[in-house]
């Protein structure tokens, strides 16, 4: 089976970011490394039987040795198949073509952190310059170099995004009909690039020396008060010591996954064997304990009927009690006056209500001449309510 992978990686691109500016830094280099990648578990001895070479082999399979015990060709199957896949269940083949398409990454990647890491810290020496500059007055000349690095990348990012033809293979429609050579035109003068050219480097190794002291204080906060020289045998140390600490984080990792490998095993063999005892338990629950728990529950019912019977004549009996306790003679009596005289006031509304509607039909009766009658009452009432007011306020003012 043949397969075939297309990596699409704009790390190439992001490098192209400034490209106006990179023959300034032709120099300098940034030296970074890339980590190794992750082993696996590592495979069991030969003195382990066929079953677990097997779950070892294929870790990620949910299997058990009693399911290869009673399948041996599919056990078999399966252990062909180890020597020619791995145990994320890729062939032999495609894992060199991954680790090589993983590899071209892995340079595609540093290439583009090289560019990028340049790029943000010559922004960052900007950045500084001009916090600087807030604080404290700075001199003529660097005012002048850090104001024609940053046209220059200014024009760099321009370029960038005018040009995307080193980024993409179609060609796109020019930006406010700009192009690359438009935006070129507003490099600074070629005297003062070659000038910030010759500072450039002394500058960006100050800055870098500075980033890494910061790095080195971070990574051990006790050598911050050290002296620059032996921040400097220190730091020179640090990447063998981050690479030690990274293979003992990498051997910490994999006796995890050993552990965990063996911990899988041990907890699927304790859970056949609770399994087991369980069905023990529930034959001897079923030939012993059944017989005579039927009569148990039997009186258990009938006590607890029993039980509940005297509590619900118990709380019938404190609602009798309640119930003469709060409902005395002399407050039926009252409650009985009370009640006739709402039902009278009941009786005397109902009778107001039957005669208004009585006089709302008689009313509806007439139709629409009297629904003008009423609109034109309801508008002299506003009228006269307003011209009152109005009165009343005068009055109030004249006063």
């Amino acid at each position: 089976m043949e397969m075939s992978i297309r990596w699409t990686v704009p790390f190439e691109a992001e490098s192209a970011r400034w490209p106006a500016v990179s023959p300034i830094c032709t120099d300098v280099e940034v030296k970074m490394s890339a980590g190794p990648d992750p082993p696996g578990v590592p495979p069991l001895g030969s003195g382990d039987s066929v079953q677990q070479q097997v779950l070892a082999s294929f870790p990620l399979c949910q299997l058990t040795e009693e399911d290869l015990t009673k399948n041996p060709l599919f056990c078999k199957l399966l252990a062909a198949l180890s020597h020619h896949l791995d145990r994320t269940g890729l062939t032999v083949s495609l894992k060199e073509e991954l680790e090589k398409a993983e590899q071209e990454l892995r340079t595609q990647k540093l290439a583009w952190l090289q560019s990028e890491s340049l790029y943000r810290l010559l922004q960052e020496m900007v950045q500084d310059h001009y916090i600087r500059r807030h604080h404290n007055s700075t001199s003529p000349e660097n005012s002048k170099f850090y104001e024609t690095m940053e046209q220059c990348l200014l024009v760099a990012q321009c370029v960038r995004q005018l040009d995307p033809s080193s980024t993409t293979s179609q060609d796109q429609p020019l930006l406010m009909g700009l192009s690359a050579k438009h935006v070129l035109d507003l490099m600074p003068p070629e005297q003062d690039v070659r000038r910030m050219k010759q500072r450039l480097l002394a500058e960006l190794e100050v800055h870098l020396k500075k980033k890494c002291f910061s790095i080195l204080s971070y990574y051990q906060p006790d050598w911050e008060h050290e002296s620059e020289g032996l921040k400097n045998v220190k730091l020179s140390l640090l990447p063998e010591t981050l690479e030690s600490d990274s293979k003992k984080a990498e051997a910490l990792r994999e006796k995890g996954l050993e552990s965990a490998t063996l911990l899988q095993r041990q907890t699927q063999a304790y859970l056949s064997e609770l399994m087991g005892c369980l069905q023990i338990l529930q034959s001897l629950i079923l030939d012993y304990r059944l017989k005579a728990q039927k009569e148990l529950d039997k009186k258990k019912v009938e006590y607890l009927e029993a039980k509940c019977q005297i509590v619900i004549r118990k709380i019938r009996s404190e609602m009798l009690h309640l119930q003469l306790d709060t409902y005395t003679v002399d407050k039926i009596s009252a409650h009985w006056k009370i009640r006739e005289k709402l039902d009278a006031e009941l009786k005397a509304i109902r009778a107001e209500k039957q005669s208004a509607e009585s006089m709302l039909s008689s009313f509806e009766v007439l139709g629409q001449e009297f629904e003008a009658l009423v609109q034109e009452y309801t508008q002299l009432r506003l009228e006269i309510d307003n011209k009152s007011w109005a009165l009343r306020e005068f009055s109030q003012h004249s006063h």
